[in-house]
């Protein structure tokens, strides 16, 4: 029987542990366990055989986990993919290697991470499904609120704080798990009440507590910063963690990549599904709710990675469709253009992808060159992605491709060259090439210190990164080509932009809408890997929504009640 000294987060002068490996030995322990603690796991969380390879970043050979070591893991099914708590447990070894390798941070510090809060809407108490914070989510893979997580940086020892549940949630939402049963499902060392945060951190002496604390670039907001009572105890330094962790989410690991690919390839069944089952006549958010039913019902997608995007018609030229004001309500008419951008979300990793196709299953003539010009950005970047590349030139290579086919179809008029010295591209496809993608659909890290600033030139100015690509960086590759009236009235009216178009047939072009084409890849250590598997040219997709027309349909009868 093979014997291991449980790790004590408490204990002052612990010799240096791997982490990851820890997370792989620990649980081989439950093989000569008692079997009942197995049984105190939740059903989505049990014992696997992991036989994953698992990139150490501490060394470059490959490190295999098999010959029947066990690990926890997560799942929402037999159908769905075996997530193992080993990769976050490899997470953290990531983030205290490199908060060691920076001078500027002491080896007693500690770690010290919020997670998310169980809200209710507005004042009654109904709450809405929880979704763990993702930071807090990447570093221990906790599905409950109310959590806090330290780790400390001398030997990579964890702990999880979970809070003391009163005696009514047993009868109300069910058995209170022992703190025990939260150790075994996470793999961390220890586990204690959120009550005890103050004693145990006293009693671990740290020099500084390192919360996070910083902007992210997409959004603006700030990154939730922990705190509890008692905090003023402890020094902290909110500075040095979020450039690290941030940087950690940037390049995904061979565990992570594997959630996203499971992830993507759900969505991507999930997109054929609307593709083959959407009618002229339906509402856009029927197409909307195919697809998230398809990817619950079938990948155990609880959430999408952000509001789904169904804009048909004209409202394939609104960008953000679908938010409140607009609910992807519009009924879809014959002859329209559908952008359908739809992502599932497994365990807090997310997808991203978009499908534009015409809801009658053939593409006119008009259709095919604003689609095909997208497509060929799309590909042309998709080929030319690899580690070195900077992210900027691939945006100007998307413009420039489809550029050049919109003039081969007739929209445009004049030398390529001036078009991109005029900035021409922005007016037909405002926003930026793509974004990082993982725990959060737009992923952090795009503009940390230390990194390319942001573009100042307009469409560029949209980037959410201008950084160069690195191997296992995850992003998205969406060029898109709208008719947006705000747009094409500014360009017609500015003679540098105006000498390029062809004023009738870019009338022609009112109402659209839009095409978008976005991909999620992989960068590798030899270029890309597409993620998802959808049909893409005109030819796929009208082969796929030709099958669809043999499907019988089920609409909803109309509404008898009163008006």
């Amino acid at each position: 029987m093979l014997m291991l000294t449980r790790l004590s987060f408490l204990r002052p002068k612990l010799s240096f542990v791997n982490v990851a490996a820890r997370a792989i030995l620990v649980p081989f322990l439950h093989q000569f366990g008692k079997s009942s603690q197995v049984a105190r796991l939740p059903k989505r969380f049990q014992i696997i055989n992991v036989s994953v390879p698992l990139r150490f970043f501490s060394c470059s050979r490959p490190f295999n986990m098999a010959g029947g070591i066990r690990s926890p893991y997560y799942s929402m099914g037999e159908h769905t993919l075996a997530v193992p708590a080993a990769l976050f447990a490899l997470n953290r070894n990531r983030l205290v290697e490199r908060l060691r390798n920076n001078s500027s941070v002491n080896k007693d510090s500690i770690v010290f991470l919020q997670g998310g809060n169980e809200e209710t809407r507005y004042c009654s108490d109904v709450g809405p499904v929880f979704r763990q914070e993702s930071y807090f989510h990447w570093t221990f893979g906790v599905t409950e609120p109310d959590c806090y997580g330290a780790i400390r940086v001398s030997d990579g020892a964890s702990v999880l704080f979970v809070p003391r549940l009163p005696d009514e949630y047993a009868v109300w939402m069910g058995r209170i798990a022992p703190l025990e049963s939260y150790r075994e499902r996470y793999q961390v060392d220890e586990v204690y009440y959120v009550d005890e945060i103050v004693e145990k951190l006293k009693e671990s002496q740290p020099s500084n507590l390192l919360t996070l604390n910083g902007v992210n670039s997409d959004s603006g907001k700030n990154c939730r910063e922990a705190t509890f009572e008692g905090i003023s105890q402890f020094k902290v330094d909110n500075t040095l963690l979020h450039p690290e962790i941030a940087e950690c989410r940037v390049i995904k690991t061979d565990l992570e990549v594997q959630v996203l690919r499971y992830v993507c390839d759900v969505s991507s069944r999930a997109h054929i599904e609307v593709m083959k089952r959407i009618r002229p006549g339906m509402k856009e958010y029927q197409g909307e709710a195919i697809f998230m039913q398809y990817c619950y019902y079938n990948g155990g997608c609880r959430h999408c990675s952000y509001t789904c995007i169904c804009g048909s018609g004209n409202n394939g030229a609104v960008l953000h469709y679908g938010h409140a004001g607009a609910p992807n309500d519009k009924t879809i008419a014959d002859g329209d253009i559908c952008l359908f951008d739809m992502g599932g979300e497994y365990y807090c990793y997310t997808s991203d992808i978009t499908c534009s196709y015409p809801v009658s299953g053939k593409f006119t003539e008009d259709q095919k060159i604003v689609y095909n010009a997208v497509l060929a950005a799309n590909r042309a970047v998709l080929n030319a992605c690899k580690p070195g590349v900077n992210w900027v030139d691939m945006h100007v290579l998307a413009n420039r491709t489809m550029l050049s086919h919109m003039k081969a179809g007739g929209l445009l008029k004049g030398d390529i060259d001036d078009m991109m010295k005029a900035n021409l591209g922005a007016t037909f496809q405002p926003h930026g090439l793509g974004h990082f993608m993982g725990c959060d659909v737009h992923d952090v890290g795009g503009y940390l210190s230390g990194h390319p600033e942001r573009p100042a030139i307009p469409g560029l100015k949209s980037l959410r990164t201008a950084r160069s690509l690195k191997a296992g960086m995850v992003l998205t590759i969406e060029p898109g080509c709208y008719f947006i009236d705000h747009l094409l009235d500014k360009a017609l009216a500015d003679s540098k932009l105006s000498q390029f178009l062809v004023p009738e047939r870019i009338q022609k072009f009112r109402g659209f809408g839009g095409v978008r084409i976005e991909d999620d890849v992989l960068i590798t250590e030899t270029g890309t890997e597409l993620l998802n598997t959808v049909p893409r040219t005109v030819e796929e997709i009208e082969a796929v929504m030709a099958e669809g027309k043999s499907l019988k349909i089920d609409v909803p009868p109309a509404y008898a009640g009163k008006k």
